[in-house]
């Protein structure tokens, strides 16, 4: 059992439990220890092999160790098979529709008898559902939204899910002797946030030995379809993979059809047809059907056959790009090495797994120059948030830990903190203006009307002791559409009063979205990309965020943490 499966059961236990109205304490060891077993580096079936002791890795204790044995002994867990024999696994479905949550799908379940998503569906084209407490026609309507967006979503990865699946693609069919070449294309590979397939180009003399190789590969779980030269198969968590044998002389006319974007590929094909072109998978082709030498051989090759220079994959979606790539003057696009400092972090003060030391080491380790420690503040009670008197502590501490290191490494005294729901801050001004940054968030109230949400947010930015709005929609992809909220009133709001915006890094969140991104730039508004890391290994989620941010076209320049902290300061108007 990998663990993955068992970080999986472990959620969903605590998901059921919360729905049974379990409390907190229980739910926290639960998705904690998952969290901690996601993480590992090491396999915990083997640690259990072993003879290891799992109560030594953080965030397992005696009776989630006791469940891991269960589990990898016996492929069950007594206590979840208890808990479905109450609850059906399918109400979890319910719980995750937006609008719904554990409270609302428990009296959908207890009090309706709804347990499908199916079943909810039907309820609320028929009005049952409003007539329960706590309901009501909109938040109906609401549910009604959500479950087609979870039906969508529930067809495709995150762009970290399908980046694991990739990778171990790759390097089971490198593996295969009769490959020369080979390559990921479509939305992978143009970083869109979420993927809902895979597809494969090699290069092969021997296509049957290719797919033959292919049919081992451990996370095949059913073939689709198999021919010549293409074979399609379905990994055991669903995602369609799709693997094609192409000839060498169309590698990179295949590589550009099938990275698309559709819209993209529309708008090659339209200056390929006003050159006397035609352009195909294949390759570019005359009028009369006469392949252009060596065209297909390479993407280079094709696009300057229609006039064009190639372009980074992240660009290609019908935006600016052809146009940039007329003229070869594209934006020199951000990298993971032009980051200088993460400015969002949580560490055991609240609900993090490592320490001040343990996280700046890590971002030394890294490369950066600087961080942000941003634990939660107070309100956020489920984290144990900081109240003045805890974050004052921190930040002596912060002081003492700078005077005795010797390297320049800089940790800044910061703080993640809320706005609350009848607006303002969560902690007072004379406590926010000893910071060196301060974070605003919304956690809570998060159903209120688009303008109350606006204006909380507007009224964050226009304090002057905030630096930035952290996760500014507060989507979770695939989980929760972001909150209703005026972002032309943001974009005014923060370029007014030099405030930055964050692309947070996390691949479940990724807000500010793309488009998003683009419009902050337009208001020249800096954005801060930071990882939102809660243990040392989540500052690797950088690279997430770098990459959103590539598909906004941004550089350098229009990220506020490529700069060193003083320069970074004078951006803000804070020197």
């Amino acid at each position: 059992m990998q663990n993955a499966d068992i970080a999986e059961r472990l959620t969903e236990l605590a998901d059921l439990l919360e729905i049974k109205g379990e409390s907190g304490f229980k739910l926290r060891a639960y998705r904690n220890a998952a969290q901690a077993i996601e993480d590992l580096p090491v396999q915990l079936a083997d640690e259990i092999a072993a003879g290891n002791d799992l109560t030594k890795i953080d965030g397992i204790g005696k009776s989630v160790a006791e469940k891991c044995h269960e589990l990898v002994s016996t492929g069950r867990m007594k206590k979840l098979d208890e808990v479905l024999e109450e609850i059906p696994r399918s109400v979890l479905d319910l719980a995750r529709v937006p609008k719904v949550g554990p409270k609302k799908a428990a009296a959908l379940f207890r009090e309706l008898g709804i347990a499908t998503l199916e079943q909810l569906k039907s309820a609320c084209e028929t009005h049952r559902v409003q007539e329960l407490d706590g309901f009501g026609e909109k938040t109906e309507q609401a549910i009604l939204k959500g479950i087609g967006q979870i039906a969508e979503n529930s067809r495709r990865l995150l762009w970290a899910q399908a980046d694991a699946v990739a990778q171990d693609l790759l390097a089971h069919m490198k593996e295969c002797p009769a490959i020369s070449q080979i390559e990921l294309a479509g939305s992978y590979r143009r970083g869109k946030e979420t993927v809902g397939d895979l597809d494969l180009l090699v290069v092969a003399e021997a296509a049957d030995e290719v797919m033959d190789h292919f049919g081992k590969w451990k996370q095949f779980e059913s073939l689709t379809g198999r021919g010549p030269t293409k074979m399609s198969i379905r990994t055991g968590k669903g995602l369609q993979v799709d693997l094609r044998v192409v000839p060498a002389e169309s590698f990179g006319a295949a590589l550009q059809y099938f990275t698309g974007s559709k819209e993209h590929n529309v708008e090659v094909r339209k200056l390929a047809k006003k050159r006397g072109l035609k352009i195909n998978e294949y390759g570019v082709f005359d009028e009369a059907d006469q392949p252009t030498a060596g065209a297909g051989v390479s993407e280079e090759a094709f696009y300057n056959a229609v006039g064009l220079k190639v372009m980074p994959p992240e660009l290609r979606e019908n935006r600016r790009e052809i146009e940039w790539a007329a003229t070869g003057d594209f934006p020199d696009l951000v990298t993971v090495a032009s980051i200088q400092g993460d400015l969002h972090m949580h560490t055991t003060a609240t609900d993090g797994r490592n320490s001040i030391e343990e996280m700046a080491d890590a971002a030394r380790k890294r490369g950066l120059k600087y961080i942000a420690i941003t634990d939660h503040s107070k309100r956020v009670t489920m984290a144990r948030g900081l109240d003045s008197e805890r974050l004052l502590a921190q930040w002596k501490e912060i002081d003492r830990i700078n005077r005795e290191a010797d390297d320049g490494f800089l940790i800044l005294k910061g703080i993640e903190c809320d706005i609350l729901e009848a607006g303002g801050m969560d902690l007072p001004d004379e406590t926010l203006a000893q910071a060196d940054w301060v974070i605003a968030s919304l956690h809570y109230g998060q159903t209120q009307s688009r303008d109350q949400i606006t204006d909380r947010i507007v009224g964050a930015l226009q304090n002057p002791n905030v630096w930035i709005v952290a996760h500014p929609t507060g989507r979770l992809i695939g989980r929760r559409g972001g909150y209703e909220i005026d972002m032309g009133a943001v974009f005014q709001a923060a370029s007014e009063h030099r405030k930055f915006l964050e692309l947070n890094a996390n691949p479940s969140r990724l807000d500010l979205d793309d488009v998003n991104l683009m419009a902050a730039r337009l208001h020249n508004i800096p954005i801060v990309i930071s990882t939102d890391a809660h243990q040392t290994e989540g500052l690797d989620d950088l690279r997430y965020g770098i990459l959103q941010a590539r598909r906004a076209a941004l550089t350098p320049a229009d990220i506020a943490n490529t700069r060193p902290w003083p320069d970074l300061k004078k951006l803000a108007g804070r020197v």
